[in-house]
């Protein structure tokens, strides 16, 4: 009796066993795995979490730290651990941009004595190539030696595309010519790599030689061409390629788009008989680099499903071609939608962007409170923005607050601290922080210079700003039409208008408008006449529709007892609404 019971509790664990083993060959959902894990503890069927960790890394399709937590939790407890269990770990941390976590995990792995896979080394060498982590990428190299996987082609191409997105193409050539057997998606890691570090010459010979190329190998020479402005070359591998798929097409149009050619990426994109998001992203982001907004609306508003990447495209057009009320709008009409999406941090970038220029100071608090009820993470990329926000609109603490609780202060934001202390009179701030940035060798743009001069101008301090503009030279900087505008402003305010109309006529380039109307404004502030008549006639000239320029001359005029001449341009006036004259020192900053 007994030994039938024996039998038949054998059959039957044989049974749930194999109904198990089949259950984990199927999609599973994350309350079922912990369900099926519970049983799997409570009947002590400890070996089939193997299987299970697999099964749950093959069914998750979006990445959840609720799902990758569970998972490791099934590692860490389990009373025979194994390698296989481990590398799916790693190798779905890394698939899912978990780069930290997988070689953190890769490293547990290690400690416990596991012998690795060739997935476990292709996977932890992918999460050090895209996190740029060269010590973790060598010391998995020479585990690869040590374990023998010197003729595993996977792992071999993992290490050429390891050092190629460290940009050490010497030894990810050198590991490349040793490989003993060559797949196409190794060539294509090495053609990759040329193409990143800018040798398009190399990867030509690469090209060239490779005995076979897919449709990744061609898309990656023509992107190459594309990318450094040979626009005809692109065109010619474009239309040669056997096969041909989104990317090829995008990159063509992206192509033309870059080298001003939007006539050209239009006609390639009405073309396509079938486009996807990328494709109608690239044309909107087109338009918008070249300032064709209507262009950019009409194709946003044909699309008939409308995605995040579409609507965050068409939002960052409108801020960054000065429309920051119809960028809200959409943001607006974006939230009020039936959509399934929310927005994310390229979203609030552009939005901070349109609220800084407008100037409104609750908006601030406004982004902020948006942010955190769509789970945003305040980043550096957005605190940045916030601080040119509140800089711009006078909250110089708030803005100070935000600056030095950033992880990784960059050249964008100190731009946006100096800057926002020159707009709000503190030069003695704007200096300290230029200082500092120099000193943790952050090269200062032209950008950063704009906001320096503009801190001179407002504290008036004329020497110190020639001192400032001089050194622009020394940092391999040519000053623009705006910088010279300042330096007009700066001048003709401190009454020094002829100095700042030989600096005009010293210009290494066309005077804009700007500049010229700087040096029309300092006159009718010091009512002269002479450099007043000079300016006003270049202001005419290059806008004639402005009448502004007019109205500033009129009053020279009229402060000298000119009133003939003041009569004659208020008849030209009257009548006609007056146009703003462009400012020379409220250029955009970020």
């Amino acid at each position: 009796m007994e030994h039938r019971l024996i039998s038949l509790n054998c059959c039957l664990n044989h049974l749930i066993i194999k109904n198990l083993r089949s259950l984990l060959n199927e999609r599973l959902t994350f309350d079922q795995a912990k369900q099926i894990h519970a049983f799997i503890l409570i009947n002590g069927l400890n070996h089939i979490e193997p299987l299970l960790v697999r099964q749950i890394v093959l069914s998750t399709r979006i990445f959840s730290t609720s799902i990758a937590r569970f998972v490791k939790q099934i590692l860490y407890h389990s009373r025979k651990p194994d390698a296989f269990s481990w590398s799916c770990a790693i190798r779905f941390l890394s698939q899912h941009g978990q780069f930290k976590e997988a070689f953190f995990l890769y490293v547990q792995q290690q400690r416990l004595g596991l012998y690795p896979s060739s997935f476990t080394f292709s996977s932890a060498l992918k999460a050090c190539a895209w996190s740029v982590f060269k010590m973790g990428g060598l010391s998995i190299h020479a585990q690869v030696d040590k374990y023998g996987f010197c003729g595993c082609v996977y792992v071999q191409t993992a290490l050429v595309d390891l050092y190629s997105k460290l940009g050490d193409m010497n030894t990810a050539q050198k590991v490349f010519d040793k490989m003993v057997e060559k797949n196409v998606v190794s060539w294509n890691s090495i053609l990759s790599g040329h193409l990143k570090s800018g040798n398009i010459i190399e990867a030509r010979r690469v090209f060239d030689h490779m005995p076979k190329k897919d449709v990744i190998s061609w898309n990656s020479i023509l992107s190459g061409y594309a990318k450094m402005g040979n626009i005809d070359e692109a065109f010619s591998l474009f239309q040669r390629m056997p096969e041909r798929n989104f990317a090829s097409w995008n990159a063509l149009i992206s192509g033309y788009v870059d080298s001003g050619n939007i006539e050209s990426a239009r006609s390639l994109f009405d073309v396509m008989s079938q486009k996807n998001s990328i494709s109608w992203i690239t044309m909107i982001a087109g338009y918008s680099k070249w300032g064709d907004v209507a262009s950019a609306r009409e194709l946003f508003d044909q699309l008939g499903e409308k995605d995040l990447l579409t609507f965050n495209a068409m939002i960052a057009c409108y801020a960054q071609n000065s429309q920051p009320n119809e960028a809200l709008q959409l943001f607006n009409e974006m939230l009020e939608a039936d959509v399934k999406f929310q927005p994310d941090n390229f979203t609030f970038a552009s939005v901070i962007s349109a609220c800084s220029q407008i100037g409104d100071i609750r908006s601030g608090s406004w982004i902020e409170t948006y942010m955190e009820k769509f789970g945003i993470e305040m980043n550096d990329h957005l605190a940045t923005a916030l601080i040119d926000l509140y800089a711009k609109c006078g909250d110089i603490n708030k803005a100070y607050d935000l600056f030095d609780g950033l992880r990784k202060k960059d050249l964008v934001a100190y731009t946006a601290m100096i800057f926002g202390c020159g707009i709000n009179g503190r030069a003695v701030d704007a200096i300290k922080l230029f200082e500092e940035m120099v000193d943790n060798q952050i090269y200062p743009s032209l950008a950063t210079f704009t906001g320096l001069l503009t801190a001179f101008n407002h504290a008036g301090l004329v020497e110190e700003g020639y001192r400032c503009f001089s050194s622009m030279k020394d940092h391999g900087l040519v000053p623009s039409n705006d910088h010279y505008g300042i330096m007009v402003d700066l001048l003709g305010r401190a009454g020094r208008l002829e100095e700042a109309y030989k600096l005009i006529k010293n210009m290494p380039m066309h005077p804009n408008v700007g500049v010229w109307g700087a040096l029309l404004l300092a006159s009718s502030l010091h009512n002269n006449v002479e450099f007043g008549e000079i300016a006003a006639q270049y202001c005419f000239k290059l806008e004639p529709d402005t009448i502004a320029y007019k109205s500033l001359l009129a009053n020279i005029y009229a402060s000298v007892g000119r009133w003939d001449d003041s009569r004659r341009l208020r008849k030209i006036i009257k009548g006609k609404n007056s146009t703003k004259i462009p400012g020379c020192s409220w250029t955009e900053v970020t």
